[in-house]
């Protein structure tokens, strides 16, 4: 089958996609997109984690048939959809429907790529705050379940700026670390709410 969606503000075209084939596989293998990790195929340990409609969902157990029409964002263009996101504001329900700010789904839909920024590969485009904070929070080591955990930091912040330790652990509880304790992780995610914060504040 042939399936047509959205990739990190681009349209994308994926031909001959086989009936199981994951959107994982779509990514990593004809797309050119290996920032989205694969590890369990089970959807546990959330190394593959990108956003479909604003919401973290496992590519692995994504059927790229079901992606047909729709918006999806990896770790590549997470960077430029938090520009998008902070140039357009905070309106409308979230992408899971259970809160008042975040991204509507037509803001989303909206979204595009600008010229000169390559939303494809990442390069060239300046890191989002949550990636920032995983740098100076030294919370990347081996860097294989980062790009996981950058997905669902950022959608936890931006439905909720001021997460509670509790916000952050519950909303991480599906991206395993093999590296760490967690304490540099969640260190980062503190660090990018407290940004976050300030930046509201100034304006």
């Amino acid at each position: 089958m042939r399936v047509n969606f959205t990739v990190n503000g681009r349209p994308q075209e994926a031909d001959d996609v086989w009936e199981g084939e994951s959107l994982l596989y779509v990514l990593r293998e004809r797309m050119g997109l290996p920032g989205s990790k694969n590890a369990c195929e089970q959807g546990e340990c959330g190394s593959c984690t990108v956003r479909l409609d604003g919401v973290p969902v496992c590519s692995c157990l994504v059927a790229a048939g079901q992606v047909e029409g729709r918006d999806v964002v990896t770790v590549e263009g997470l960077a430029d959809f938090a520009k998008q996101r902070e140039e357009h504001g905070h309106g409308g329900a979230c992408g899971t429907g259970a809160c008042g700010g975040g991204t509507t789904l037509d803001a989303a839909k909206r979204w595009q790529a600008k010229p000169g920024q390559d939303s494809q590969t990442g390069e060239g485009v300046e890191l989002s705050s949550i990636q920032q904070a995983f740098i100076d929070a030294g919370a990347v080591q081996c860097g294989f379940c980062t790009p996981g955990l950058l997905i669902a930091a950022d959608e936890l912040l931006e439905r909720n700026g001021d997460p509670s330790d509790q916000d952050i652990r519950e909303a991480l509880s599906g991206n395993l670390c093999r590296c760490t304790g967690y304490e540099k992780i969640l260190d980062a995610v503190r660090l990018a709410a407290a940004r976050q914060d300030r930046q509201e504040e100034a304006v």
